[in-house]
């Protein structure tokens, strides 16, 4: 029987075909990144000082759960390293792929400011084809591209506008930052007027909203939800988080939900007290087995489905 050609994924390792993932898949993770602004050091991961709980976290958690695959979407002006995530994912065994992009507005490098769309978009395009910086490491996603409130401001529209135009020049998928869930219709609708197709977008931190109609919405046009912030219960509660995805379940889109927990300041590490990378897989999914997901569901969710939007096709069930 001919089999189709594999799907391959850019990591910052090297390719890596789709195929070869067998286990779970975090699509919204940090592993190094520095969004302090306020001088407390708190929203850090610093490869130098937080880099053995890292490491010992994801080592874990390939060993206990199979854990296969990391999405880092820590992007320009969040303190990207990718000569670090390299690092991270040679000593720990987990294919990292690595993001390019711009964050929300208080984030934004100077070049927003004075280059229009089409330049922008050509940076990203640079990036994604050359590598970034002089390390050859090439970007295999566009992300977190972001915004804050319902409507972006103008400076974040014009960044979600080059990333969509990079995204649809290059094939990668664009996945959003949208600020406690909200904005993610109007991110969709300026997304899909530049030209790019609704499966490669997956809209960020739908589970920080609590409006079924909104997810619905969004997965019925074609469009990845992202349950991202699995754990960060100071934001929202896992009840809430899993009776939302139910409600997704049960209205016949499981196929277009994406599960992880966006670990962005050192105190979510599990070695520095806080939930860690595997409270998805040590306490959520178990409680949603419990209220009665099967094994398919949960390989959809945690496998299929970033894989298929990473890759724009489906892998075969395990």
């Amino acid at each position: 029987m001919d089999h189709p050609p594999p799907r391959i994924l850019r990591t910052v390792t090297g390719e890596l075909a789709a195929e070869a993932v067998r286990g779970p898949v975090l699509p919204h993770e940090h592993l190094v990144l520095d969004l302090d602004r306020q001088g407390d050091g708190a929203a850090v991961l610093d490869a130098e000082h937080h880099a053995a709980s890292v490491t010992g976290e994801l080592s874990s958690l390939r060993l206990r759960f199979g854990l296969s695959l990391i999405v880092e979407l820590t992007c320009r002006g969040m303190g990207r390293d990718v000569r670090a995530l390299a690092r991270i994912s040679r000593e720990t065994g987990v294919p990292v792929v690595a993001a390019t992009g711009w964050y929300y507005e208080p984030f934004h490098t100077p070049e927003v400011d004075t280059t229009d769309v089409d330049q922008l978009a050509a940076v990203l395009v640079r990036e994604i084809e050359d590598g970034i910086g002089a390390t050859g490491i090439r970007p295999g996603v566009l992300g977190e591209i972001g915004s804050h409130g319902d409507l972006p401001t103008p400076a974040e529209a014009k960044v979600l506008r080059a990333a969509g135009r990079a995204a649809l020049a290059t094939g990668l998928p664009l996945a959003t930052h949208a600020q406690l869930g909200r904005g993610g219709l109007a991110q969709l609708d300026l997304l899909m007027a530049e030209g790019l197709p609704a499966e490669r977008i997956c809209i960020g931190h739908q589970d920080l909203l609590d409006d079924p109609g909104v997810h619905r919405g969004l997965a019925e046009r074609g469009a990845y939800v992202a349950f991202d912030t699995v754990g960060k219960e100071s934001y929202q509660s896992d009840a809430t988080r899993l009776r939302l995805l139910s409600a997704l379940v049960e209205a016949g889109h499981g196929d277009r939900a994406l599960l992880s927990c966006d670990i962005s300041r050192h105190g979510y590490l599990r070695g520095e007290g806080g939930q860690g990378y595997g409270h998805l897989f040590e306490d959520f999914l178990p409680a949603f087995r419990a209220a009665g997901a099967d094994e398919d569901l949960i390989d959809l969710l945690t496998r299929r489905n970033p894989l298929r939007f990473l890759t724009g096709a489906d892998v075969e069930e395990n």
